[in-house]
């Protein structure tokens, strides 16, 4: 429904950014910006480390949802309370599937201990929350301050992989097979599976809305840090986000004349930086980069945070409502001949910070596409699953994969 017949289609904006580049800060402000009665804003961290209570001068209160102004709310997610309660729930359900046994034959449970390590569980069930969150129409937009680096990515990519791996180790063929069977207690079991691969579901596509999803990527100008960004920009593309922009936190600001040690020091520092925000500007030239810059104290309270977003977005090249243009991820497009001698192409966007790290592989219907440390498998469209992959190249911004029909399974 549109905002006029009186629910809301909420908007999410995922800020993901390098350790020690001001992340939570730039999230929380721009939050805090954002809100109002008429567009009530919902600030969430996924960190287990979270400092949203601190910017805000609050003390902790893991999993509360608390109102911090009029139309701005901010809730700390404990993904291993998350954990623990959903652990207990399950039990209780395959309890009353199994009779009420303790030990009903084929459901024991491992100890709550032995599963709160298991890799993606907690992120799916921090992602879930924040999706039931996003779709209960209540807010404008959903700001997310995301773990740093690679940590937001793993933490990203985790509903669709996690729904992969059930569906290869478990496939709906195999749960139905099950579930029509004679022992009820596993048809009950493959109906939560069936939940659970649904709520996955869930996730991935509103990560993978690119109307009401993007990320905004916060960094330094250093010299590490803008390596940083061009790898969190490739990461951004191969996995099908959508970016808004970068911002670059932590400028020195413009002293004028000085002399002295302190104004030399300072004036080497701020050219520095110019020459390292210059080359960011240069490779990610298709989006908006916003400078920031250092702050005389750190912004702790409304006020301060408002004041710090204000001066982050002061001129037209504002990304709060995201005006970058939108780049399609994949196009496939029929390149060349008829037939069995056709050429199709698949493009993707796809901006590396090394090209040299790229890898592709085929799995049944999926390409996998591997870059800069991290890997995605694409559903191949269903005429594709029908060749074989005859070349890969760059093209700009794009990686081009041409396929040609397997004629033992093409159409004649």
């Amino acid at each position: 429904m549109s905002e006029n017949e009186g629910t809301v289609e909420t908007r999410l904006r995922l800020f993901v950014g390098k350790g020690g580049a001001g992340t939570s800060t730039v999230a929380a402000a721009t939050a805090v910006e954002a809100a109002s009665p008429q567009h009530p804003v919902l600030l969430v961290s996924l960190d287990q480390a979270s400092s949203l209570s601190d910017l805000f001068g609050l003390d902790r209160a893991p999993g509360v949802v608390r109102s911090v102004a009029d139309g701005l709310d901010i809730l700390e997610i404990d993904s291993l309370a998350l954990l623990e309660q959903r652990f207990a729930a399950l039990a209780r359900l395959l309890a009353v599937a199994g009779g009420g046994h303790d030990h009903a034959e084929g459901f024991a449970l491992p100890a709550p201990e032995e599963i709160t390590g298991v890799p993606g569980l907690q992120e799916v069930l921090a992602l879930h929350e924040i999706a039931r969150l996003t779709a209960d129409g209540r807010r404008h937009t959903v700001v997310v301050d995301c773990p740093s680096g690679a940590a937001a990515f793993g933490t990203l990519a985790a509903p669709r992989m996690a729904a992969d791996y059930v569906e290869r180790i478990w496939p709906r063929h195999s749960r139905i097979e099950a579930a029509t069977g004679p022992d009820l207690r596993l048809g009950f079991v493959v109906a939560l599976f069936d939940r659970m691969l649904d709520r996955l579901g869930e996730i991935a596509d509103l990560l993978a809305d690119r109307r009401r999803t993007s990320v905004t990527l916060v960094g330094t100008a250093d010299r590490v840090s803008a390596v940083e960004l061009r790898r969190l920009r490739s990461w951004t593309a191969l996995s099908g986000l959508r970016l808004d922009g970068v911002i670059v936190n932590g400028l020195v600001p413009d002293f004028g004349a000085g002399t002295g040690p302190a104004a030399d020091w300072l004036d080497a520092q701020r050219r520095a930086q110019r020459s390292v925000l210059d080359d960011i500007v240069s490779s990610v030239g298709d989006v908006p980069v916003l400078e920031c810059e250092r702050q005389a104290s750190e912004p702790v309270g409304l006020a301060s945070l408002g004041a710090f977003a204000r001066a982050l977005y002061r001129d037209d090249r504002d990304i709060r409502e995201s005006a970058a243009a939108d780049t399609t991820p994949i196009r496939i497009q029929h390149e060349s001949g008829t037939g069995v001698d056709s050429v199709y192409t698949m493009r993707m966007h796809l901006p590396l910070a090394d090209p040299a790290t790229l890898t592709l592989g085929r799995v049944d219907d999926d390409l996998v596409v591997g870059a800069d440390g991290i890997r995605r498998r694409v559903r191949l469209a269903s005429g594709l699953r029908r060749c074989t992959v005859s070349g890969a190249e760059f093209d700009g911004g794009d990686l081009v994969v041409r396929f040609v029909p397997d004629p033992a399974v093409w159409p004649q």
